[in-house]
């Protein structure tokens, strides 16, 4: 089985495309086959967790017929180029928010939601203050620029007390829609999230918001290292996806692709791995 597990540019992505971008005549829609009826399937992933749980579940679709071919990205942009111009099957790495504000920004973008796999809360760090009661009047709060994420974010402040949104603002809220701010929080919205960790480690902000997938991949423990955490619940509407260009939603293999992430056994991994810092879906 062939898995990728470093980086790779969308020029070499290109030069190695192979039938699984595509329909063929042993394979199914967007998988290629080959002569034993076996089918490829290329899923572009971030590093954490998504290519681990990937790695994890490739010997499982292995039984099935399926090879992973897994292509891990480091940015939120590249995996939804890369599938609108055929060079990956999937990409596993956003929620719904996001995907459908990629959707609006880019024309080219026809990407439907294929199914959803797990939620990755968002933890609030501090080098400085162990609670969300210590944080000072004025405290400079750094956030991500993603503007998919201020809902979630804003929601996730309200929830613990230290803001008020306008009614009805939901997943959709800006920074414009704070009511009320009490303690006369700044909020700084201008860093990248890939860079999160690195405002946090070297002490930017008196609070730092960071999802959980770049926390991991910089060594932080969400659970031991954040001060507060998003809830996880039934109802949060981040839960990350596999996404799929719409003319291969009814794919057999991507179907398959789902349940095999959905399985007990690519749950209880989740669980056993992040130890509740990523949670399966529906969990």
């Amino acid at each position: 089985m062939k898995t990728y597990v470093k980086g790779l540019s969308l020029a070499a992505l290109s030069l190695g495309v192979l039938a699984a971008c595509g329909t063929d005549e042993e394979g199914g829609d967007g998988a290629g086959g080959d002569e034993a009826g076996s089918s490829e399937l290329r899923i572009g992933a971030s590093n954490i967790p998504h290519a681990e749980i990937l790695e994890f579940a490739a010997p499982l679709l292995e039984e099935e017929g399926i090879e992973l071919d897994i292509v891990p990205f480091q940015d939120y942009i590249l995996p939804n180029e890369a599938l609108a111009d055929g060079e990956i099957d999937a990409n596993y790495f956003q929620h719904v928010p996001y995907l459908e504000s990629q959707m609006e920004d880019n024309d080219n973008y026809d990407f439907v939601d294929a199914g959803g796999i797990h939620i990755e809360p968002i933890g609030i760090y501090s080098q400085e203050y162990s609670s969300l009661d210590e944080l000072p009047q004025g405290a400079d709060i750094i956030m991500s620029s993603s503007v998919a994420d201020h809902g979630r974010i804003l929601m996730m402040l309200e929830e613990e007390g230290l803001i008020t949104l306008e009614e009805d603002a939901g997943i959709g809220a800006t920074l414009d829609d704070i009511a009320e701010n009490p303690n006369d929080f700044n909020f700084r919205d201008n860093v990248e999230a890939a860079m999160l960790p690195a405002s946090y480690e070297n002490g930017e902000g008196d609070a730092v918001l960071i999802n959980s997938n770049y926390a991991l991949d910089a060594g932080l423990n969400p659970l031991e290292d954040a001060i507060a955490m998003e809830s996880a619940d039934l109802d949060n509407p981040y839960v990350n996806i596999i996404a799929v260009r719409s003319e291969d939603e009814g794919s057999e293999e991507i179907a398959k692709l789902v349940e095999v992430l959905r399985s007990e056994e690519v749950r209880d991994f989740i669980l056993e791995q992040y130890d509740g810092a990523v949670v399966p879906a529906g969990e």
